[in-house]
């Protein structure tokens, strides 16, 4: 009887991917790889180790397994991912009951380290980070209907507060012939949304290339049959060329939405943040976004409290969420992480003061949204099906302007019944907070 393995995937949907392939890996050598992790002869734990609260959420988790196995409920244990690769020592000093820990750079060799758990030899991996494949097979653990398509790895940026340069090693860009086969392969599945990720999509390129070539990218892979939405997150303003723009509104398949992260608005944070780019220039590639696709939909995220945002600073950038009024806004507290050069800058922003603030930026953006979605009643839209609700009665889904695990849903009745992964024309009728409602047109 084959080995039982279940794998915990936290984080971000790089990591995910990332366990996707270990899973793959697995399959193919043989393990049975199951949904659940009572029972399970090899968990593996695979996190995300970029702020506090992905940190907290991933040592719960450790420990959560660790409960089992002392119990006797699974087997072994396997730490993999971001916080693994930041953490190693600490991880096996302080839970030693984790039989493996393991880096980014190992994930290759998934097989062999699960083999070896089993057999009672438990080990520290780290190889160089840029040993993780970039190419490989997948066990898709999203809907069957959509899928990420990671791009490359890695970053360059080097922001200021950010710990995946030193996590995840310097940007690696796929080869897009290995890219566009996977898309296909997708396709052929069932497949018909991808969500276009790395931790800098609009630097896609530049590394192997020479050049950016996301928007090639994309026009290759709108060439693929079945494919019907192509969503890009993840885009760097100061990388948003023209002919990116004018690629997304030529092309009927990729959706008129981008997350373009910005973190700030001021110029004195911004440079601080080592984030390429000014609040002017910010400014005009919103405005050709909008010029060239006006019914584009722009997500971003912000963050509050970094070191020197005084009060001038964080009204600027109050204001200036109010003025543009993006469509979806995410807005975080700033999270110290040892290591980075935030971590030692002065005029330090206590942790009280960083949460009011954050509280403002979303409370004035719930306003924003809601005006936004009270616009939309009574046009009709297309809606990718992703469920029914049996206690309301109702069929939810997202339209364009929703990314998966992140934005808003649909929640409309119909007097078909709609398969998951089915395209729907619904008109809204209403608004539920952040959810639209609405009706199937027949």
């Amino acid at each position: 009887m084959a080995n039982t393995v279940g794998l915990i995937s936290l984080g971000c949907p790089k990591n995910q991917v990332d366990a996707e392939h270990m899973l793959a890996a697995l399959d193919e050598a043989g393990f049975e790889i199951v949904d659940y992790v009572d029972g399970c002869d090899v968990v593996i734990v695979n996190t995300c180790g970029f702020i506090d609260d992905a940190k907290k959420e991933a040592i719960e988790n450790i420990l959560d397994m660790v409960e089992l196995k002392n119990e006797g409920v699974i087997g072994s244990i396997i730490v993999s991912g971001c916080l693994a690769q930041r953490y190693k020592e600490e991880i096996l000093s302080e839970i030693p009951e984790v039989d493996a820990v393991i880096g980014i750079g190992a994930n290759g060799d998934i097989v062999n380290i699960v083999k070896n758990t089993i057999e009672g030899n438990g080990e520290m991996r780290f190889p160089p980070q840029c040993e993780l494949p970039l190419d490989a097979q997948r066990i898709l653990t999203t809907p069957s209907y959509w899928a990420y398509l990671k791009i490359a790895e890695g970053c360059s940026n080097c922001c200021t507060y950010c710990t995946i340069p030193s996590i995840r090693g310097k940007m690696r860009s796929r080869e897009m012939e290995p890219i566009i086969e996977e898309a296909r392969q997708l396709a052929e599945i069932g497949v018909k949304e991808l969500v276009v990720i790395a931790q800098d999509t609009t630097a896609y390129g530049i590394d192997i290339y020479g050049e950016y070539k996301l928007p090639e990218l994309l026009s290759e892979l709108c060439k693929i049959d079945g494919i019907e939405w192509i969503r890009i997150l993840y885009c760097y303003p100061d990388k948003i060329t023209d002919e990116l723009i004018d690629t997304m509104a030529k092309e009927k398949k990729i959706l008129n939405y981008i997350d373009l992260p910005l973190q700030h608005c001021n110029n004195g944070i911004l440079k601080a943040m080592n984030r390429k780019g000014t609040k002017e220039e910010i400014v005009e590639v919103v405005n050709k976004l909008r010029a060239k696709m006006p019914d584009v939909v722009i997500r971003t995220t912000f963050i509050t409290g970094f070191p020197g945002e005084g009060e001038d600073e964080f009204e600027e950038l109050a204001v200036f969420v109010n003025e543009m009024e993006f469509d979806r806004v995410g807005c975080f507290a700033f999270s110290v992480q040892e290591g980075t050069p935030a971590y030692n800058m002065e005029n330090q922003v206590e942790e009280d003061v960083k949460v009011r603030r954050g509280e403002i930026i979303m409370d004035d953006q719930y306003l924003i949204m809601s005006e936004k979605n009270n616009e939309k009643i009574g046009n009709i839209y297309d809606v990718l099906v992703e469920g029914y609700d049996p206690y309301t009665d109702t069929y939810f889904g997202r339209t364009y302007m929703d990314a998966p695990d992140i934005d808003s849903q649909v929640h409309f009745t119909g007097d078909d019944d709609y398969e998951e992964g089915e395209f729907v024309e619904v008109e809204i009728l209403g608004v539920n907070e952040y959810d639209l409602v609405g009706k199937a047109v027949q």
